[in-house]
């Protein structure tokens, strides 16, 4: 008698078993365990999103009053730049892009959108102008953070307020 007169199971079978036994989602005993899945999440897609992510930006990082960042060369510094304080143009673009300093056209619109809504009008209407604008008003001794949120929430609903 050989040992190939061992009746075994099909093949079909033996490979469903062993597929529901290393199943990343199963146990051992078969039964379901939820995976963790991390999504990256979307960018903004509309000045009123923009607005709103740059205003959650400046909010947990806080308001930076000078250049866009505190310290852009890293000589001090070696925290992420998307992770420190910024400016309000820089908060925008962090919001569009992930970075402060990276420029887009829906980042640029964005900060048109707020320097055209400021109380003064802007000297010029290129992009240069606007986002000195909104620099300048970041800028203005005494203004804080929560000032800053406060405008960027404001414009961000105020199409949803106005309906």
């Amino acid at each position: 008698m050989t040992t190939n007169s061992i009746p075994r199971p099909p093949l079909a079978a033996q490979r469903r078993d062993c597929e529901r036994l290393t199943s990343p989602s199963n146990l051992p005993a078969g039964d379901r365990r939820p995976a963790l899945v991390l999504l990256a999440s979307p960018r903004p897609t509309t000045v009123p999103a923009v607005l709103l992510a740059a205003a959650r930006i400046l909010q947990v990082n806080g308001l930076w009053q000078g250049d866009f960042i505190p310290d852009p060369m890293d000589r001090k510094m070696t925290s992420p730049h998307a992770s420190r304080p910024m400016s309000i143009v820089a908060a925008i673009r962090c919001a569009v892009a992930g970075d402060p300093h990276r420029e887009s056209q829906l980042a640029d619109t964005a900060i048109g959108y707020v320097a055209l809504s400021l109380d003064d009008e802007p000297a010029w209407a290129d992009a240069f102008s606007l986002r000195a604008h909104v620099d300048n008003w970041g800028d203005e001794l005494g203004r804080s953070a929560d000032a800053a949120v406060a405008l960027l929430e404001r414009l961000a609903t105020t199409s949803e307020r106005a309906a």
